[in-house]
């Protein structure tokens, strides 16, 4: 049984469908891609998976849970970062993780994680002197202070420098490694490529595609993902 599986999701704002009968799932152990441009409906997406917003029909489980009835349950059991979360400038790292563990029934010990994401040196930094590197590493360790089953991660890379980039691929890596399902919202096909085991891809509030990247490229015979992903979109 998957973990996650979306059936016909749909949300409309204005009179116009955002997320537009999209289906997929998401098996146990696995990084998830959902890929798409802005405007595609991906955050649209994983907000309605969250709970944070109620499909207008279509049904989605999370660890057998339905976000938009059992939204408490499944905070407990899901960790999230969010596309610009920010925090108080003066907020420090192991601050911030200790007020988060606070929220979680039986959450992560802080110091072992401030270690496992390269954070120690940093513990006594306010978020406002963090560069962007380390703050992206502040919001992993946010998502998984609560010992998650499923991590959320929503453009995680946007606005980091490359090598900051690699870093946060090898440390969601990490994240899979020591059991926890991730799902990754991105628009960046490289990151997709070297990450994912699957994705979906949205267009225009619907799924045009979805699979492995090595299928995607089989699928539509181009070299890279970023030339298939064109492909595809340019088909809906």
């Amino acid at each position: 049984m998957p973990l996650l599986e979306v059936s016909e999701l749909r949300k409309v704002y204005a009179g116009r469908a955002v997320v537009d009968g999209v289906s997929f799932a998401v098996e146990r152990g696995e990084i998830f891609g959902v890929l798409g441009t802005n405007g595609a409906g991906k955050t649209t997406t994983v907000e309605c998976l969250q709970g944070l917003r109620v499909p207008d029909s279509g049904t989605i489980s999370v660890l057998g849970l339905d976000p938009a009835r059992e939204s408490a349950e499944l905070r407990r059991r899901v960790g999230v970062q969010l596309q610009d979360a920010r925090l108080p400038e003066k907020l420090r790292v192991r601050e911030a993780l200790t007020l988060f563990a606070s929220f979680y029934p039986n959450p992560a010990e802080v110091d072992p994680l401030l270690a496992r994401l390269g954070l120690d040196a940093h513990r006594d930094t306010a978020f406002g002197n963090l560069s962007g590197g380390l703050r992206q590493r502040l919001s992993i360790a946010l998502a998984l202070i609560g010992n998650p089953e499923l991590a959320i991660l929503d453009e995680l890379t946007t606005g980091l420098d490359p090598h900051a980039r690699v870093e946060t691929w090898q440390l969601i890596e990490d994240v899979r490694a020591a059991g926890v399902t991730v799902v990754l919202v991105t628009h960046f096909m490289d990151e997709a490529h070297r990450l994912c085991d699957r994705v979906v891809v949205l267009d225009h509030g619907r799924a045009v595609a979805a699979g492995a990247p090595a299928d995607l490229l089989a699928d539509t015979g181009q070299p890279t993902l970023q030339e298939a992903f064109v492909a595809l979109t340019s088909r809906s």
